[in-house]
């Protein structure tokens, strides 16, 4: 089961590759998906309650006209009369429960005490004291008007049942004072089509969310699609460079495992076996000298034993060329010493190796990598530069350590593609790998090679452990 989930929390390259890609899109989107719906939300809200507001605002100026209309209907009656008018009383309540509006609208009229006086479409109201009534949702509806009236009129909205449905439903109500007669007048419209506009107005602006999250959410799609098929096509296409890349390596390492082949095979044909050809040669002769008892016999021997010297001589020469051990025993400062005094002894051109004082700290991929840098130097010399002087320097610096090889030839020409064979390839392959520059200057005359490998090849001093021959001067 452990398997199964480690192999499941596993992920390849790629998946890795389109995680890292996709999930910060997501996030992204998801951010300004919150934001856009908050900001949405805000602004609807902003216009919602502004519609709101011009909706009520009109209420009110519409309950102040029918106010003042009824004020206007009863004035005749109202403003001659004393406190104890009745038959003016009565007139007046006769006037307002003949007044109705709409399906819905008329007056009423509350004493100061609480006894409803005019309710034409409710007539149950009438003649009954209703102080301390109040609403579904617990607000005080007669005490807060007749209070209202008394301080010279206001607004009050609350619960109330609406005649023509027998449902509660919420209503704007407008009252004004009677002060002669201590009578709280006033009338109400249902607000219904404000709460019905307002809803709509939000049904509305969380359908426009709802919409708005569904198009973030068809770009998100359709981006990390385009992601994931970006990484496909990246995939299959680097796939396919890839390979092209590993086919030309592995071409390049049989190119040059041939050429070392070859250059083996050369060697050991010319050199070896023409010596050992003619050891057997000196055997023979002096063989058939013993047998003749000829004194010659001896110098044959002796003749013999010098070209088995030679060819000892030249197998050891061929070992150190292919992997020498003075690189493994001593370090890479002895090892190019040693290759500069052979390379000078047997082409005669002229060789200086300089150093700084440099504990040859480095692993061994960097010591390998530098030593063929420089025997690849120093063979292009030798066959291509004709060049009389070459001067080598090995030296540390606080970014890794820098081989630098001079010579005094005809230059290489890096523009015509001359010099761009397979060893200067493995050169350049060799500081890649270890993340270095190798830098190719053609001077005047000569050429110049710099190799650098970066600090982080060098070992630490508890890792090294330094012998007389890591310090070169």
């Amino acid at each position: 089961m452990l398997k199964r989930l480690r192999a499941l929390l596993t992920l390849t390259y790629a998946q890795k590759l389109f995680l890292l890609a996709t999930i910060p899109l997501l996030l992204a989107v998801g951010a300004i998906s919150v934001l856009v719906a908050f900001q949405s939300r805000q602004m609807a809200e902003r216009e919602i309650t502004e519609l709101e507001n011009q909706l009520i605002s009109a209420k009110h100026d519409e309950l102040q006209n029918y106010l003042q209309l009824a004020r206007a209907s009863i004035s005749t009656q109202y403003n001659p009369a004393g406190p104890e008018d009745s038959e003016a009383k009565l007139k007046v309540t006769q006037i307002l429960s003949a007044m109705t509006f709409g399906t819905e609208g008329y007056f009423f009229v509350y004493d100061y005490d609480g006894t409803n006086l005019v309710a034409p479409r409710q007539t149950n109201l009438i003649t009954k004291n209703w102080r301390g009534l109040k609403d579904s949702q617990g607000t005080p509806i007669v005490d807060t008007l007749i209070a209202l009236a008394k301080n010279g009129g206001g607004y009050h909205s609350y619960m109330f049942t609406k005649p023509s449905t027998g449902e509660d439903a919420r209503m704007m109500a407008y009252v004004i004072g009677l002060q002669d007669w201590q009578w709280a007048i006033g009338t109400g419209v249902f607000v219904d089509d404000v709460l019905n506009s307002v809803a709509a107005a939000r049904a509305d602006v969380e359908q426009r969310v709802a919409r708005t999250f569904l198009y973030i959410g068809a770009i998100a799609l359709t981006a990390v699609l385009l992601v994931f098929l970006s990484g496909i096509f990246i995939t299959v296409r680097e796939r396919r460079l890839a390979d092209a890349k590993l086919k030309e390596l592995t071409q390049r390492i049989f190119d040059t495992q041939e050429e070392e082949r070859m250059r083996v095979a050369r060697e050991l044909h010319d050199g070896i076996s023409q010596i050992l050809i003619g050891v057997r040669f000196a055997l023979d002769l002096a063989w058939r000298r013993v047998q003749k008892g000829d004194v010659r016999a001896k110098e044959s021997l002796e003749k013999s034993l010098d070209m088995l010297g030679g060819a000892i001589s030249e197998v050891r020469r061929i070992s150190r060329d292919l992997r020498p051990g003075v690189l493994d025993d001593l370090g890479l400062g002895p090892a190019l010493k040693s290759m500069t005094e052979e390379f000078e002894e047997r082409t005669g051109i002229t060789m200086s190796l300089e150093t700084v004082v440099f504990r040859n700290r480095l692993d061994e991929e960097s010591k390998t990598a530098l030593f063929r840098i420089a025997q690849e130097a120093l063979t292009n010399i030798e066959r291509h530069s004709g060049a009389t002087e070459v001067h080598m320097s090995l030296r540390g610096h606080r970014k890794g350590a820098t081989l630098i090889v001079r010579d005094n030839g005809r230059g290489i020409d890096m523009m015509d593609g001359k010099g761009r064979g397979i060893g200067l390839r493995n050169m350049q392959e060799r500081m890649e790998q270890l993340d270095g520059t190798l830098t190719i200057t053609r001077l005047t005359p000569g050429t110049l090679i710099d190799a650098t490998v970066p600090l982080k090849h060098i070992l630490p001093p508890k890792q090294f452990t330094a012998r007389p021959s890591d310090i070169i001067d």
